[in-house]
């Protein structure tokens, strides 16, 4: 699966299927047409459960792994480079029901990395999203911090 060249769609489509998802309970409920939201589900099942029978903290930080990057990147366009740089987990409460997490890309965070970018240096920033239960409540707080720098030459 190569995000740059593909839909929203089939790249949710994909990463359903996507054996670190698949196999963990992992499902993608939705990709922004315009690639600045996503919406991930943690669905709990036996086998992503940890020894007090809540949902397993690696299933937790994994179901937020890619999003920022593959926003953020497609938000930028062809003239960046985007990496995840740095992550962390705050377990804030145990989880013993489905949960969900969400992003958003917005044009001020676009046009803060285009700016703190536009000499060439590299940017680092870092972006958080709550993992939460479908009533609200915080089951996890994840930060993944990116690596963005515009392309020699462009």
């Amino acid at each position: 699966m190569k995000p740059t060249t593909m839909t929203p769609r089939a790249l949710r489509l994909g990463m359903n299927l996507w054996p670190p998802f698949l196999f963990a309970g992992i499902r993608v409920l939705d990709i922004g047409a315009d690639w600045r939201s996503a919406r991930v589900t943690l669905r709990l099942h036996w086998y992503n459960r940890n020894a007090v029978g809540t949902q397993f903290g690696g299933s937790l930080f994994a179901m937020t792994d890619p999003f920022w990057m593959i926003l953020v990147m497609r938000g930028l366009g062809r003239d960046y480079i985007v990496w995840d740089k740095a992550a962390e987990i705050e377990f804030v409460a145990p989880g013993r029901e489905s949960v969900y997490a969400e992003f958003h890309v917005d044009d001020a965070l676009l046009e803060e990395i285009r700016s703190a970018t536009a000499g060439g240096a590299k940017y680092l920033r870092w972006c958080e999203t709550s993992v939460c239960t479908a009533d609200g409540e915080v089951v996890a707080r994840v930060r993944k911090q990116i690596y963005v720098r515009r392309k020699a030459g462009t």
